[in-house]
């Protein structure tokens, strides 16, 4: 008899890592992990940081040496994507031309760079988006000719990379349709703590303001035209305005979409035998005030991984892991803890005109998430009364003199 086989699509944080949780956890299986790329899995934040500034090189970056597979009879395919999904007979065909049956399917298609739809965008060399080691590569590559650099969107990736093109000399420019850094993400006290050192750096920030299109000579990008007239000069563009969830493969067979491959509390899509993680899973998170959401993160990718690798060898237990995030902006380093959507008050806690504080965030009274800048301590405990669901007032969370830890159930009581 064969033996049963678990088919991984996507060999990123998520892929990757259900992949191992099923060895920690004793699978005997085959278990087989397939990607797009033709680099073994590597980890993506370095890639917008240490990577661009030569700090790290691609091995450092690479999550699992090639030996890794080998031993715990991983079989790694790079460089081929999945094309088609056949549910009945339970196959997965590849664009090479093979054909994978499996028992179980997980679709961990992570996501894609959102385009900007301007004219230049796509013709002009120059112009990098930040997602992928081999876009990391060229950019890093670009940066050391450069003088000027011109980043469309203020969000992590186009932050992160601000930074690091300020601290290696680079005249730097970011530019967001919204109304201040990272307005999706964190709160507006947060988002000016960072506007502000970021200026202290020399990187210059508009906000309100929208792209027209990218101005070239000779077929290499040379500005960026924004919608009031003005050209900002550009020897190269960056562009993070967001990405767009895989969903083509599970769309293609049937599967329910919806800003993402719908899951259930279990992370199972519509069909037993298919599951989907990471940053194409729309997923039920308590957490959240919407029935169900979708997250970028590395901790959401491997929380979820590990919760359908419990699943799969017969110890199922819903998802409800604590979203959480960072992001490191050089000498700032943000973590969040829950989710920001929505919150109706915010209380700061340390000195919000320095570089290290926190800021509380509540939702009818109820804290629903809290934001940390340099208070490493602060985060952990953060992360403590967000998972133990304990009742935090705004007038605590304000007081320094207020020990939040006393809030916490004594290990005897849980």
């Amino acid at each position: 008899m064969p033996q049963p086989t678990i088919a991984i699509v996507g060999s990123g944080q998520a892929g990757l890592q259900v992949a191992v949780s099923l060895r920690e956890l004793h699978y005997k299986g085959r278990v087989l992990l397939i990607g797009d790329e033709r680099h073994a899995p590597y980890q993506r934040p370095p890639l917008s940081k240490g990577y661009l500034l030569g700090e790290v090189d691609a091995a450092q970056v690479t999550l699992r040496p090639s030996a890794f597979f080998s031993k715990h009879q991983i079989e790694l395919v790079t460089g081929t994507r999945a094309v088609a999904i056949d549910r009945t007979r339970r196959t997965l065909s590849l664009e090479d031309g093979s054909v994978v049956e499996y028992d179980h399917l997980i679709l961990a298609t992570g996501a894609r760079n959102r385009p900007l739809p301007v004219p230049g965008a796509k013709e002009l060399q120059n112009v990098f988006y930040l997602r992928t080691l081999d876009e990391a590569l060229s950019l890093r590559a670009q940066m050391t000719l450069a003088r000027t650099a011109v980043v469309i969107g203020a969000g992590f990736i186009g932050l992160e990379f601000a930074a690091s093109a300020a601290k290696q000399g680079l005249e730097v420019t970011v530019l967001d349709v919204a109304d201040r850094p990272m307005a999706r993400a964190v709160s507006r006290t947060m988002s000016g703590i960072f506007a502000r050192e970021h200026e202290k750096t020399g990187v210059r920030l508009l906000f309100d303001t929208k792209v027209t299109r990218l101005l070239g000579e000779g077929g290499r990008v040379r500005g960026v035209e924004t919608v009031d007239g003005r050209v900002l000069t550009a020897d190269l563009v960056v562009i993070g305005i967001g990405v767009i969830p895989n969903v083509e493969l599970a769309a293609r067979s049937d599967l329910a979409i919806e800003d993402g491959v719908v899951v259930d509390e279990f992370l199972q899509t519509c069909d037993p035998c298919i599951s989907a993680i990471g940053d194409v899973a729309a997923h039920v998170n308590y957490f959240a005030q919407k029935p169900q959401i979708r997250l970028e993160s590395v901790q959401n990718a491997s929380d979820q991984a590990r919760c359908v690798a419990l699943r799969l060898i017969g110890q199922p237990a819903a998802y409800q892991a604590l979203p959480w995030f960072w992001s490191h902006q050089g000498h700032l380093k943000l973590q969040v803890a829950g989710l920001s959507s929505g919150h109706d008050e915010a209380v700061v806690r340390g000195d919000p005109s320095s570089t290290a504080c926190s800021v509380f965030l509540f939702y009818e009274g109820k804290l629903v998430c809290v934001e940390t800048l340099n208070r490493a301590a602060d985060q952990m405990l953060a992360r403590r009364l967000l998972a133990s669901r304990v009742a935090v007032t705004p007038r605590q969370a304000a007081d320094p003199n207020f020990d939040l830890k006393t809030l916490l159930p004594s290990p005897s009581s849980s």
